[in-house]
């Protein structure tokens, strides 16, 4: 690792209509090292990795890049300089191949007609790399699970060989075998002289692939290469958060009910789990443990009714549901905050109050019409109760952190009194501090009455929150048993074992059906 900085970035400054998402901010990354940027949700990193990209023009500051004072006016200008960024959520065309995401924006072309072969070369070659030669090439990108799309967006980074590459949360939609491919090709790149920044929430990772840390806090930077290996967690959590942050679970409140709210039964689904069956209790959280495409968050939707099911029964407090109906879900007291918030559970465009208010709005019209701001201020109190930042119902919800975009599809269903809470990685890509929040808003709902069913990647997650465990493997629930009776350990051994292949065949690792995500 060289002394001399490949990038420096000194004094940068952003600022949006009443927000100053900048406000000075310094980062040196050297060649050949992975440089941790990390920060709470809405600290500033996303801003400024795109000030770097081109997608932002800075209001103030400079960037120095191989030792020569740059601009980046675009995008374009950023990927030509070597600058390649991999963004949380991912820039890729799902209606385009596998092949053609690899390659868009550089493909390979003779007299002016691209060459499809070569791209699936390119595509296929930068595949095997990075550990899944099993995504086919000519594959529609949409077919793929998350992981598999998250791939498909490293391959493309790869493609472009460049100097330096920008990953925001590349871990999030990984298991535990992807991120140690990820990490084999993140030192094989940094043995080339590449350079890595890298953003990311788990800290344990932060530790194992690190070199140097730079800390943002509220648009500025408070502490600057430290050493990624050896600065105390403690540290760099008081670093972020401006205070001491314990990470511990909070405690029972309430007792469990002996009502069964929900009531799963042989719940089936072609090529993707078969034979499901579980109950939840009045105020019990139950936890599914299992590898990203066990089929974890296919059984949540199908419950919820975003996905039909072959076969079985799902009952809200003795009531059989019909068969992939969200709305009878709905009207049955169930709602769903799905693994993908910003595609699947948010209209981005839409305030904060109408995003919260959405599946409640009957209660507020009169006669065919909403009223006059009841939506709104109803929104606003319980998105205040929930600490949701900035304070102000009538922002556009794309403008908010993703931890504060979490805590508004959990104010939706707040706000309409769900029974039945189903949360799908409630905490991917959200920092230390709001972790803590939505755990303690967790079990404050339990403590309520609510049944729950939590889907999460992180094991210590799962047994921290959830009474008992159900653990996925390949489609089926191959062990049940409260939490307090497993450990990480064990669980693993569990999610890992061989098992019998749903309906008799595999379903490929990183491809989903239907285009929805694992």
């Amino acid at each position: 690792m060289t002394t001399e900085p490949l990038l420096a970035m000194r004094g940068i400054v952003k600022q949006f209509p009443g927000v100053r998402a900048l406000d000075g901010v310094d980062l040196d990354v050297a060649a050949g090292e992975v440089h941790c940027l990390l920060g709470q949700n809405g600290a500033g990193k996303s801003t400024l990795i795109k000030v770097l990209a081109g997608a932002h023009t800075p209001d103030a500051g400079e960037i120095t890049w191989a030792g020569r004072p740059v601009a980046f006016p675009s995008p374009q200008a950023a990927d030509a300089a070597g600058i390649a960024t991999i963004y949380q959520e991912l820039d890729l065309v799902p209606g385009l191949t596998v092949a053609e995401n690899v390659v868009l924006g550089h493909e390979p072309s003779r007299l002016g007609f691209s060459r499809l072969r070569e791209a699936d070369e390119i595509a296929r070659k930068l595949l095997q790399r990075l550990g899944h030669p099993e995504i086919p090439a000519r594959r529609e990108l949409g077919r793929l699970s998350a992981a598999g799309q998250q791939i498909v967006s490293m391959a493309r980074a790869l493609a472009k060989d460049a100097r330096l590459i920008v990953m925001d949360e590349p871990s999030a939609v990984l298991d535990p075998e992807e991120v140690h491919n990820l990490f084999r090709v993140i030192r094989e790149l940094t043995a080339e002289g590449v350079a890595v920044v890298y953003i990311s929430h788990r800290l344990e990772e932060i530790r194992e692939i690190g070199d140097r840390v730079t800390v943002l806090k509220d648009g500025r930077t408070v502490a600057r290469n430290l050493p990624a290996r050896t600065t105390p967690t403690a540290d760099v959590i008081r670093l972020m958060t401006g205070r001491a942050i314990e990470y511990v679970f909070p405690e029972r409140t309430a007792p469990i009910s002996d009502e069964v709210v929900l009531e799963v039964e042989g719940l089936s689904r072609t090529g993707e789990f078969r034979d499901v069956s579980f109950a939840v209790r009045a105020g019990e959280v139950v936890g599914l443990a299992g590898l990203v495409g066990s089929g974890r968050s296919e059984i949540v939707e199908t419950v919820y009714g975003a996905r039909k099911a072959a076969g079985g029964t799902v009952r809200v407090r003795g009531k059989a549901l019909r068969a992939g109906s969200v709305p009878a879900a709905v009207r049955a007291g169930m709602g769903l905050a799905p693994e993908e918030r910003k595609s699947q559970g948010l209209l981005l465009a839409e305030p904060v109050f109408r995003n919260v208010s959405l599946p409640s709005m009957g209660r507020f019209a009169r006669g065919g019409f909403l009223g006059p701001d009841a939506d709104l201020a109803a929104a606003s109190e319980i998105t205040n109760q929930l600490d949701v930042r900035p304070a102000d119902a009538t922002r556009a919800v794309r403008t908010l952190s993703g931890g504060n975009q979490q805590k508004v599809v959990l104010a939706r269903w707040l706000l309409q009194g769900c029974s039945v809470l189903l949360l799908d990685e409630p905490t991917r890509g959200v920092d230390v501090g709001a972790r803590s929040e939505i755990y303690a808003l967790i079990r404050q709902l339990a403590a309520q009455g609510a049944a729950i069913v939590m889907v999460s990647s992180e094991v210590p997650e799962v047994l921290g929150l959830a009474d008992r465990v159900l653990v996925v493997r390949e489609g089926r629930v191959v062990h049940e048993a409260p939490s307090g009776e497993l450990d990480e350990g064990r669980v693993l051994d569990l999610v890992m074992e061989a098992a019998a292949p749903v309906g008799g065949a595999p379903v490929p690792t990183g491809v989903a059906s239907e285009g929805r995500a694992t």
